[in-house]
């Protein structure tokens, strides 16, 4: 069994646990959905259109919907891989176990951030399809949107196991919250990067989630230009550096 993806077998675990709460999936999508009619539809009575950084005039609705989007597959990763993969790690001494057969770091962090990108693509999904009854899918590029949700939320998954690894009480995740809300208000979310002060474009631009928001805004849209790219290529990044930082601790927290 060495060498064989054992991954598998952890993603398999988290499938049959969640098997009958499978009404978990639908907490995901709401805040998305809420902030969508609230601020996308409420505000957008007010502001009607916007100038996107393109350049191209939509409605306010429109250019909300796809960070909602965005969100949704960061809060599918960010559930499993924070709050739920500590349990596991600190209490449960899930993975404890799981080492204890041939499995290695390796398996345990692809298994749970591979189940979290199965939430978070759920989310997505659902969130999408909203969108699309909506009217607010205007491109045929929008097909995409789901395969970039899950690059999204590989980067949110994998960065988010990786700093849990370094968490040691409930009270540490006031930090997460702490990053998460600002990001999520401050990503180009409700308002194009350049209505900020140049200096805060900076930061914005360091940001996941505003990465993400430009390539479902991208999609969406069919504003679709080669600066997708570099943001496709900032969140493939980040996974991978997350899943090699988070297999690293794993191995230093329960092999040593």
């Amino acid at each position: 069994m060495v060498g064989y993806a054992l991954w598998r077998f952890v993603l398999l675990r988290d499938v049959v646990a969640f098997r009958r709460m499978w009404w978990l999936f639908l907490s995901g999508f709401v805040e998305p959905v809420f902030y969508l009619f609230s601020i996308g539809i409420g505000l957008g009575a007010l502001v009607q259109t916007v100038t996107t950084d393109q350049g191209m005039v939509v409605s306010y609705a429109a250019f909300v919907a796809p960070a909602m989007l965005a969100a949704s597959a960061m809060n599918g990763a960010i559930a499993d891989t924070t709050y739920n993969f500590f349990f596991k790690l600190r209490f449960a001494k899930t993975y404890d176990t799981m080492l204890a057969t041939p499995a290695r770091p390796w398996d345990i962090a692809v298994g749970e951030i591979l189940w979290s990108l199965i939430r978070g693509g759920t989310y997505s999904a659902i969130f999408f399809l909203v969108a699309l009854v909506m009217g607010f899918v205007e491109s045929w590029w929008a097909v995409l949107a789901i395969p970039a949700a899950l690059l999204i939320g590989a980067a949110f998954a994998a960065m988010g196991m990786w700093a849990t690894t370094y968490m040691t009480s409930w009270k540490d995740f006031e930090f997460i919250n702490l990053v998460i809300q600002p990001m999520f208000l401050f990503s180009a979310t409700f308002f194009p990067l350049s209505v900020y002060p140049e200096a805060l474009q900076w930061l914005v631009r360091l940001m996941p989630l505003y990465h993400g928001v430009e390539i479902q805004r991208g999609l969406l849209l069919g504003d679709v230009h080669w600066g997708l790219l570099v943001s496709a290529a900032y969140l493939a990044g980040l996974a991978g550096l997350g899943l090699w930082g988070a297999s690293r601790r794993i191995s230093q927290l329960l092999l040593t």
